[in-house]
């Protein structure tokens, strides 16, 4: 497995070569959800919640599974 290192944010992370910046193309929230709302009031709790703690520790954690999911 190739790894490498950069800069995300301002901190240096590692990755596994082949997924860097695949983040959105296999998380389920970018994958239509309608309630992934970043920005707005209604905005989904799960979602707001992961991405706080990627903020927080400095990783990148997309969502596969998810009980709210929802296109239409």
């Amino acid at each position: 497995m190739d790894t490498e290192k950069y800069i995300h944010h301002g901190v240096e992370v590692t990755v596994i070569s082949r997924l860097k910046g695949q983040h959105r193309e296999h998380c389920l929230c970018h994958q239509g959800c309608i309630h992934f709302k970043p920005g707005k009031v209604d905005h989904c709790q799960i979602a707001q919640a992961n991405y706080r703690t990627c903020v927080k520790y400095n990783i990148v954690a997309p969502v596969f599974e998810c009980p709210k999911y929802a296109t239409t």
